[in-house]
């Protein structure tokens, strides 16, 4: 019986991040379309308000991230992630309804409140798992992640010809499915007995990271965190306007390659993260994972046929490895009832890095492609991410060899 229950709950958290995921991925094969309409501008300056339609959703993020990971540890993960899920169904009706592009940056603030979701969710997976299986199961919710990133563009590609609006609806019904699913199905799984009072000074953004000074490596890896996903917004802030720029793709081809690149994440997430942090540990798959990043990002830059980007999809999808294994590292140098805070710190991060990258990525890509320009550059955006990530891995390098070594999984 509670095998069965940790499933249930187990299925509500991966879809709720299933959930998260296509919400926000399914606008990606239409958005620089729908911004031209919106707006009446060229791809180029529709690329940098995106930047800020990414920015306006991170910024939330990043100030409530702590918020909700620390209210999920004092009243628990099942509220949290309740309220959350019913905040997507709603956001989800709005982004439908939006008439304007300020209707669709409200809809974006929205979405990024919600989003913090991430918090309470690895909490609730690191709540109902043990420390050795943490890995595979942040793996799991990493797939998730993915898959939202095959079944979002590819409904975004389709419908999106239909009505730009319709996949919007699609979703908010999805996360309010979700949400009456979850209010049966969910138990609470962090005990009264482990839960600790609610402080503003903790919720606070930058406190919850200076808090984790007293964690071991944690800080350090939670930095390295940060630059990754600061590098990996290249592909959600300026992939489809790279692949329309360089390749003049359409929307449904756009969709298309958005879905086999995440159906390369999902695979890699859901069948070798596990496998590879058992044979050579975390740290090992962390290494692997961040290398293949920078690899796929110099070749995104490099190609010159649209053919090459399914291939290049491939190499790159092995990146998965890494955030997983980041993770799992983190959680197994903080203790249980500390677990939501960590989560919150690391969602502000990762939404710091969605702050940071969307602006600048887009920016770079903006510049390099503006009309006057004699030499269009579109994988200027690409070349920058690679110094990023590149960076990230030389830091993870030098705090992991003074890092005393843990066993490999089992």
């Amino acid at each position: 019986m509670e095998q069965e229950k940790t499933r249930r709950a187990l299925a509500f958290i991966l879809f709720a991040v299933l959930i998260d995921t296509i919400g926000f991925a399914i606008v990606l094969p239409v958005l620089p379309d729908y911004l031209m309409a919106l707006s009446g501008v060229s791809k180029s300056v529709a690329a940098a308000q995106a930047g800020w339609l990414l920015f306006t959703f991170a910024a939330l993020q990043f100030l409530c991230g702590p918020v909700l990971g620390n209210l999920s540890d004092r009243f628990g993960r099942r509220p949290v992630l309740l309220a959350s899920m019913a905040a997507f169904g709603v956001n989800y009706i709005l982004m439908a309804l939006a008439p304007t592009l300020a209707w669709l940056f409200v809809g974006r603030a929205v979405a990024g409140i919600a989003g913090a979701i991430y918090a309470p969710a690895n909490a609730y997976v690191a709540d109902i798992t043990e420390p050795k299986e943490r890995a595979r199961r942040f793996g799991y919710v990493g797939a998730a992640f993915g898959l939202g990133f095959i079944l979002g563009p590819a409904l975004g590609g389709l419908i999106g010809q239909l009505d730009p609006r319709a996949p919007f609806y699609a979703a908010g019904i999805l996360a309010l499915a979700n949400f009456a699913f979850g209010w049966f199905a969910l138990p609470e799984s962090l005990p009264k007995a482990l839960r600790r009072p609610f402080d503003w000074r903790r919720a606070n953004p930058l406190s919850a990271l200076l808090a984790l000074r007293g964690f071991g490596n944690v800080l350090p890896l939670v930095f390295v965190m940060f630059l990754y996903i600061l590098g990996f917004q290249v592909y959600p802030a300026t992939w489809t306007f790279y692949a329309a720029l360089k390749f003049d793709w359409s929307p449904l081809l756009i969709g298309a390659a958005l879905a086999v690149s995440g159906l390369f994440m999902a695979l890699v997430q859901t069948l070798l993260v596990g496998r590879i942090v058992g044979r050579i540990g975390e740290r090992g798959a962390v290494i692997i994972g961040m290398s293949f990043a920078v690899l796929g990002m110099v070749a995104y830059v490099l190609i010159d046929h649209g053919w090459m980007v399914f291939a290049v999809s491939a190499l790159a999808s092995l990146q998965a490895l890494a955030g997983p294994s980041l993770n799992a590292l983190a959680t197994s140098r903080v203790p249980r009832d500390q677990q939501g805070a960590l989560q919150g710190a690391i969602a502000s991060l990762n939404a710091l890095g969605a702050i940071i990258g969307p602006l600048a990525l887009t920016q770079a890509l903006s510049a390099a492609t503006a009309e006057h320009v004699s030499h269009p550059f579109p994988g200027a955006a690409f070349a920058l991410a690679a110094l990023i990530c590149g960076a990230a891995l030389l830091i993870f390098l030098a705090v992991e060899r003074r890092a005393p070594t843990p066993a490999p999984a089992a």
